[in-house]
C-alpha cells in the first residue's frame, strides 16, 4: 500500500520542487505515466507482491527504461526560452512523461529489495 502512495507523493514532490511554476500541469502529467502498468495485465498472477515489476513486465524492462531517459532527455537540447518551464509544449510533455516513467521505475525498483 505504500508502494501506490509513494507513485504520488513522490511526483507530487518531484513537481513541486523543480516545476513550481506550472507543478499541477507537470503533476498530471507524471501521474498519467502511471498507464504503464498496463503491462501487468499480462502476467499471471496479475498482482504478486513478492515480485520485482523491473525486468519482469515488458514496459519495466531495460530496454523501455532507455526509451524512457531519451523521452527524458532529448527534449532538454530543443531550443527553450532559458529553463526547463520555457520548453515548447510538446517538448515539455516529453520531458515530464519520460521523468514520470523514470520515477515509476525508480519507486519500482526500490521495491525489489523490500
Amino acid at each position: 500500500m505504500i508502494h501506490v502512495v509513494l507513485h504520488f507523493i513522490v511526483p507530487a514532490f518531484v513537481a513541486f520542487a523543480f516545476y513550481r511554476s506550472g507543478w499541477l500541469s507537470a503533476f498530471l502529467v507524471m501521474i498519467a505515466t502511471l498507464l504503464v502498468d498496463v503491462d501487468h495485465m499480462l502476467a499471471d498472477p496479475i498482482y504478486d507482491p513478492q515480485r520485482c515489476s523491473i525486468g519482469f513486465h515488458p514496459l519495466h524492462t531495460v530496454p523501455a527504461i532507455v526509451v524512457y531517459v531519451a523521452l527524458f532527455a532529448v527534449p532538454l537540447f530543443w531550443p527553450r526560452k532559458g529553463s526547463v518551464q520555457g520548453l515548447h509544449y510538446t517538448a515539455r510533455v516529453l520531458h515530464l512523461a519520460g521523468l514520470g516513467l523514470l520515477v515509476h521505475m525508480a519507486l519500482d525498483w526500490l521495491d525489489c529489495f523490500v
